[in-house]
């Protein structure tokens, strides 16, 4: 019996710890040098690291699903939110993904991953009255769909103009977020995000309000690499093949990435039921990691790090819904 019960455990905490198709194997961004001697060398490829931060940030980039009107001082508001956003699915350095049909695949063409990745997430909201009146403070968690990748939330955000809703006046916020992305054990990810919106109340038949909004927004998103293990099926306390440690490695960090993103949406709301639709396009990557010794950029297969990796990520698109209550 207590055999049988072992078994069962241990079969489940290995379902737990399991990969999923969209976790990250970051030594798949390498290239791989033998010398005559059969002496291996691996040379990490930051440019495609910085991509894949980049495409990968956008995706778990803070939520923004909100109108300029804060929720009020003595308001709450609880949310489930769902969104698809597009990735470069033939972009080589998604080769990195658990699920990819070509781990091995090392230029662009083929197809790596889905056209777009999926998140659903949780939100509480609050109004405060301090530091300053019509000041609004959010936390939530996103989930990753197919893979055990979560992050925590935190935004705070100011209603610089609001309440004029006879008017043909707007209102205006500006608001600032960071998203922590957690359980991926060779990445560390955190983006932070400023962000300007306008929009407008509307009421409708005395019962339903309509709050169309536009604005921009400012990614940082901020790469660091844990160290990782280049060849994972050896073991480097067999006998012989105690120098195998020597091939782990880190990606150098890497000077921030900036994205731009600009976004239009609606919030329908009846009672305390509320429902918001939201489009973010987001536009290519283009900042560059400047290394200090060299003015090369960093092509594909790069056989050295010291080079200048320029931001590849493609534009992308993600389109959001999300349903709660405001109370």
């Amino acid at each position: 019996m207590r055999g049988r019960l072992a078994l069962l455990v241990a079969l489940a905490t290995s379902r737990v710890a399991a990969a999923d198709s969209n976790d990250l194997v970051l030594n798949r961004l390498t290239t791989r040098m033998t010398d005559g001697n059969g002496m291996l060398t691996v040379v990490p490829q930051n440019l495609e690291f910085r991509a894949l931060a980049s495409e990968l940030g956008v995706v778990l980039a803070p939520h923004l699903l909100t109108p300029a009107d804060t929720v009020g001082f003595d308001g709450f508001q609880f949310t489930v939110d769902a969104a698809a956003t597009t990735i470069d699915s033939s972009g080589a350095f998604w080769r990195v993904r658990e699920g990819a049909p070509n781990p091995s695949a090392t230029t662009d063409g083929g197809v790596l991953a889905p056209k777009s990745l999926r998140t659903i997430g949780f939100f509480a909201r609050k109004g405060i009255w301090f530091p300053l009146p019509s000041f609004e403070v959010g936390v939530g968690a996103v989930h990753l769909v197919d893979s055990n990748t979560w992050t925590g939330q935190l935004y705070t955000k100011l209603g610089l103009a609001e309440g004029y809703h006879d008017l043909p006046l707007p209102s205006l916020a500006v608001r600032g977020a960071v998203s922590r992305m957690m359980n991926q054990r060779e990445l560390d990810l955190t983006i932070a995000s400023l962000d300007v919106t306008v929009s407008k109340h509307l009421g409708i038949g005395g019962t339903w309000r309509l709050d169309p909004y536009v604005g921009w927004d400012l990614l940082a998103i901020v790469a660091r690499s844990e160290v990782i293990d280049a060849t994972p099926n050896i073991d480097s306390n067999a006998p012989g093949q105690q120098a195998d440690n020597m091939l782990n490695y880190v990606f150098k960090d890497q000077a921030n990435i900036y994205r731009h993103r600009f976004l239009v949406g609606a919030k329908l709301q009846y009672s305390i039921v509320q429902i918001t639709l939201e489009a973010v396009f987001a536009l290519a990557g283009s900042s560059v990691d400047d290394r200090a010794g060299t003015s090369d950029p960093c092509q594909p297969n790069s056989t050295t790090t010291l080079c200048d990796a320029k931001d590849t990520a493609k534009s992308q698109r993600t389109l959001s819904l999300s349903a709660g209550f405001d109370f």
